[in-house]
């Protein structure tokens, strides 16, 4: 098979030949015809997250075709098309697996981190952490949704059901899509994006922001709720002063640089500060039932798996309307 893979990070990913893989007990051989690129695979590319794989293949936003069933698989049936997220396996075992908390597992292994990924043209999963897809998405279309949809939509969950004025800090993949899903569910977006990005802000007016501005700016109303997606921690203080009294502020990313200090006059008021940690597998249940009602649109720029590092690139330096999506 072809692949892309990581040999050590901050270097260019190679491409390599490699034996198709096999698949093992409970696990499925898949055919892959798409795979996002997630701004969490550039933390692992630049060394950010440390705990790699090496040599790995990255890759957590994949689409493909059932080719071969390892023994014990019953749940799934060649020819059927699946998509494999970011979390790939989880102990089962740990207080927080048996607590339905297995986003929080004490071992758990990750795709395109600890597991090889989707940068590539076949892989082999848990098939218990794979998903049917369903609705009319084309392959290329359905593989944003198997990150920064899921995050996205545990962040708004988190962002609590009586939250109608969201800010959305940093407007790439997983807000065009929580915006879908947050319009759909009767709530007003307000958009902050680096200072001066007027593609990102007319990108989310068009996704149905009723405002959208610089992120150094103030919000022109108070906010019940704000999703941090961008990887940058003085955005921190920024949208703990934009929420209301008793508002929440969720940071979405597994990455972020320091937060600065800032006065306890923000926080104070019973304004909650929180972070979101993978996803579960029922995340990924609601999420894909609920995206075809929708239904999401997800707006992507597709590269072949052998530009990787110029797809990786237009997401480093912010080029990206929406996300980009590598296809065999």
């Amino acid at each position: 098979m072809r692949a892309m893979i990581l040999e050590q990070p901050g270097t260019l990913l190679k491409s390599v030949q490699l034996p198709d893989p096999e698949p093992g007990q409970g696990q499925v051989q898949v055919a892959i015809s798409a795979c996002g690129v997630c701004r969490t695979d550039l933390h692992v590319i630049d060394g950010d997250l440390t705990e790699p794989k090496l040599p790995i293949i990255p890759g957590h936003e994949i689409v493909g075709t059932v080719t071969a069933l390892g023994a014990g698989v019953d749940d799934f049936k060649i020819g059927v098309r699946i998509g494999i997220p970011w979390l790939g396996h989880s102990c089962g075992c740990c207080s927080y697996c048996k607590s339905g908390a297995e986003n929080l597992c004490d071992e758990p292994g990750f795709t395109g981190y600890q597991i090889d990924g989707g940068y590539a043209d076949m892989t082999v999963a848990d098939a218990r952490y794979c998903f049917p897809l369903q609705g009319e998405f084309s392959d290329a279309e359905a593989a944003p949704l198997l990150c920064a949809g899921l995050i996205g939509y545990r962040s708004l969950v988190m962002a609590g059901n009586d939250s109608k004025r969201l800010g959305i800090y940093g407007f790439g993949a997983a807000a065009h899509i929580v915006a879908q899903v947050a319009r759909y569910q009767n709530r007003e977006i307000y958009a902050f994006t680096s200072p001066g990005d007027d593609a990102a802000q007319s990108f989310a007016r068009d996704m149905g922001a009723v405002w959208a501005g610089d992120s150094n700016s103030a919000a022109p109303c108070e906010l019940d709720a704000a999703i941090i997606f961008a990887p940058v921690g003085a955005l921190v203080p920024a949208a703990l002063r934009a929420v209301r009294k008793g508002g929440i502020v969720v940071c979405g990313g597994i990455h972020m640089s320091d937060i600065p200090g800032f006065p306890y006059g923000i926080l104070w008021g019973e304004r909650v500060l929180r972070s979101v940690a993978n996803l579960t597998r029922q995340d990924a249940i609601d999420f894909l039932a609920l995206a075809p009602k929708i239904p999401v649109q997800t707006h992507i720029e597709e590269y072949p798996l052998e530009q990787a590092n110029e797809a990786l690139d237009a997401l480093r330096s912010g080029k990206l309307t929406g996300a980009a999506v590598l296809r065999p």
